[in-house]
């Protein structure tokens, strides 16, 4: 241990300490608990995922998210900012959000839900899985319809440019 602290350390664990005092003696409102832990703005979280925060308000009006709110000022934590991420991570593998509110409730129930969340996180990964591989498969067949449809096109193409060109001579 470091006996050469600056007295503006001492200060600041001083001052930390006894907020910390503070708090557990008269109670701070949520937003003060917020503030003595790292928070994000509705702009952060959406510059962060790359969405809009229109988005983000879309994903509290679905009760997905729930921010704390000072006023008009919507304060998110950092387990919001996790649901966020999970909650994106479910959109893209093609989840309805039915679906991604079960698994986000398993996450809020900690290490008991842990458990049951990861078997429904596999059992629905396969599923998108399969899901994935038909429509893989209904593409190539699609783009084997289009190579086809456009080799004929090509040919007939040639076929009347062939026809034209004798009719000229």
């Amino acid at each position: 241990m470091c006996l050469h602290h600056s007295r503006h350390e001492y200060i600041d664990v001083y001052v930390n300490v006894n907020i910390l005092r503070w708090s557990a003696w008269r109670g701070l409102s949520s937003v003060w608990r917020l503030i003595m832990q790292e928070t994000f703005t509705i702009s952060e979280l959406g510059k962060e995922f790359g969405i809009t925060t229109r988005a983000i308000r879309f994903y509290e009006d679905k009760k997905l998210l729930s921010p704390v709110r000072d006023g008009q000022k919507r304060i998110y934590t950092r387990s919001d900012r996790t649901r966020l991420k999970l909650l994106l991570r479910g959109k893209r593998l093609g989840w309805p959000l039915d679906e991604i509110r079960d698994v986000l409730n398993m996450y809020e129930a900690g290490h008991a839900g842990e458990l049951q969340q990861l078997k429904y996180t596999c059992r629905k990964i396969e599923e998108s899985r399969k899901q994935l591989q038909q429509q893989k498969r209904d593409i190539e067949a699609s783009l084997a319809d289009l190579a086809t449809i456009e080799s004929r096109c090509q040919a007939r193409i040639q076929s009347i440019s062939a026809d034209g060109d004798e009719d000229a001579a």
